[in-house]
C-alpha cells in the first residue's frame, strides 16, 4: 500500500515506518520537522503542520491507508494546546483522508482513554471516556479516538490502537526521564514499586500497528480499540530497576506512601501553574496515581483479531536496551 504516516518523528513513529517499510509498503511520513528516518525511495519525507488543510490535502493524494500517530504528549500545559493539536488536528487529518478517497485508517491512541483511576487488572480495551479520565492528553486523545471510530464504515476502515508505555532504546519519554532521575539521585518509588504494570518494547508497537492497518478491513477489527502490550505484567520496581541496570546505574531504594505522594503531586502542580512553568514538574497527581496503581490488559482478543505477536520479549528488550547504552558509549561493556 501507499501509506501516509502523520508523526514520523518520535519513536514511535520510527519503529511504525521502518516495520511499514520492512513488509513492503510504500511510506510518506508528515510532520513539523524532519524526522531524522534514512530517506529512500520508499520512505519519503514531507513537512508541515497537520492542522493546515492544504498541507493534509496535498499528503493525502493516492494514498490507501493513513496511520495518525502525531499528537501533543505530556502532563502539563493547556486545555487549548492539547485540543488544538490532538482534536482539531485528528479532524484535519480524518477530513483530508476521506475527501482523498483513502479506505484504511489507524488512529494511535492511548490506553489512558479508558482510565479513571481505577486499577486495571486483566482488562480489556474498555470505551473511551472524556469526561472521566485523567489530564487533557487523556481526555484529548479520546475525544479524537471516538472521533475516527465514528466514521468508521465498509469503505473508510478505521481502527484505533493502544500502545501501553512503550519503552526503547532512545526513548526519552520514560527511559530517558527514568535515567535521568538516577543519574541524579532523584528517583524515588511510590509504594516500593509494588503496583503490577504492563510495558511495551517500541518495536512491537511497530508491528502491531501496520498490523492493524493491514486487517483494519475485517469485521472484527473495524471500528474497535484494542491496547498493545508486551503481556508480560512486571512490578513498578523491577522496571525501573531494570531500566537502570541496563544504563550501568543503581537501583534506588528509597519510597515514599501513595497518600504523600499525590499531596506532594497537588502541590507542585499548584507551583507550575501559579508560576507558568513549561518544563514537566517531578510529580503530579495521575504520576503518582500511575505509579501507585495495578493496569494491566489481556491480550487475548488483541492478538487474535490483528494476527499479532510481540516479537522481541521484555527480558531481550532490555539486554537490547543495555546494548544501545554500550555503544553509545555510556556503560563498560
Amino acid at each position: 500500500m501507499k501509506v501516509l504516516l502523520t508523526g514520523g518523528r518520535g519513536l514511535i513513529g520510527g519503529v511504525i515506518a521502518q516495520e511499514l517499510v520492512s513488509r513492503g509498503h510504500e511510506v510518506t511520513v508528515l510532520q513539523r520537522t524532519p524526522s531524522g528516518l534514512d530517506l529512500h525511495e520508499r520512505l519519503t519525507e514531507q513537512l508541515g503542520d497537520i492542522r493546515d488543510p492544504s498541507v493534509m490535502n496535498h499528503a493525502c493524494k493516492g494514498i490507501d491507508g493513513v496511520i495518525h500517530a502525531a499528537a501533543l504528549v505530556g502532563i502539563t500545559g493547556s486545555w487549548s494546546d492539547f485540543e488544538s493539536a490532538n482534536v482539531q488536528g485528528t479532524q484535519s487529518v480524518l477530513d483530508a483522508a476521506r475527501l482523498a478517497g483513502v479506505s484504511r485508517f489507524v488512529y494511535v491512541s492511548s490506553p489512558s482513554v479508558a482510565h479513571s483511576g481505577r486499577a486495571l487488572v486483566g482488562a480489556a480495551a474498555g470505551v473511551a471516556e472524556p469526561d472521566l479520565v485523567r489530564g487533557h492528553y487523556a481526555r484529548s486523545k479520546a475525544i479524537a479516538e471516538r472521533m475516527v471510530l465514528a466514521q468508521s464504515s465498509a469503505t473508510f476502515a478505521a481502527v484505533a490502537i493502544r500502545p501501553h508505555l512503550v519503552w526503547g532504546p532512545g526513548d526519552e519519554q520514560l527511559v530517558g526521564r527514568i535515567v535521568d532521575r538516577a543519574r541524579s539521585g532523584r528517583l524515588v518509588l511510590i509504594d516500593h514499586g509494588r503496583a503490577l504494570i504492563d510495558s511495551t518494547y517500541s518495536t512491537n508497537v511497530g508491528s502491531a500497528v501496520v498490523s492493524g492497518l493491514e486487517r483494519v478491513g475485517r469485521a472484527d477489527v473495524n471500528g474497535r480499540a484494542f491496547v498493545v502490550s508486551n503481556g508480560e505484567p512486571r512490578t513498578v520496581a523491577e522496571l525501573v530497576t531494570r531500566i537502570v541496570s541496563a544504563a550501568g546505574l543503581p537501583a534506588s531504594s528509597r519510597s515514599i506512601p501513595y497518600p504523600a505522594a499525590y499531596v506532594a503531586g497537588a502541590v507542585v502542580e499548584g507551583v507550575w501553574r501559579l508560576s507558568g512553568r513549561r518544563t514537566e514538574p517531578p510529580m503530579t497527581r495521575f504520576l503518582a496515581e500511575q505509579l501507585a496503581t495495578a493496569h494491566w490488559f489481556d491480550q487475548r482478543d488483541t492478538r487474535q483479531a490483528l494476527d499479532w505477536r510481540p516479537e522481541v520479549s521484555l527480558d531481550e528488550g532490555f539486554a537490547e536496551l543495555r546494548n544501545w547504552y554500550v555503544r553509545a558509549g555510556g556503560v563498560a561493556d
